[in-house]
């Protein structure tokens, strides 16, 4: 990611204090949850999901999808509620989804999701606050 200035910046300090330190290790210092262990990848409600960084809207339930990886999967975020990167962590090239508002690390996009974008926005959900309609 560049050096880019967000609209919600804050501390190290104020970060730690406002997450977890799952969260903190996720958004922050670009950590993956372990597959599976998070309940928002089985929500399935009407609602909104949130950058829990910031409170940004990032996406809307119905672009959810099961893609049997253990992540939340999504097949397209809000306008311009994400922003991407170039990742080459891992030995590999991939890109990284981040909230255009904070900069928090979301996850990464793949290309093989389902229509209409055949995208999978694969969101580590500890990253995530759902908020039913």
């Amino acid at each position: 990611m560049t050096s880019k200035v967000f609209k919600v910046t804050r501390s190290d300090e104020d970060w730690r204090a406002r997450l977890t330190p799952e969260q903190y290790d996720v958004l922050r210092g670009h950590g993956t949850e372990r597959p599976g262990s998070c309940a928002l990848n089985h929500e399935k409600r009407p609602g909104v999901f949130r950058c829990v960084g910031c409170g940004q809207e990032l996406f809307r339930a119905r672009e959810k999808f099961d893609s049997g990886t253990g992540w939340p999967s999504f097949f397209d975020p809000l306008p311009g509620a994400i922003e991407t990167s170039r990742d080459v962590s891992h030995f590999m090239v991939r890109t990284e989804v981040h909230c255009s508002q904070c900069g928090g690390h979301l996850g990464h996009v793949f290309e093989d999701g389902p229509p209409p974008t055949f995208l999978r926005y694969c969101i580590n959900g500890v990253a995530l606050n759902f908020e039913p309609d």
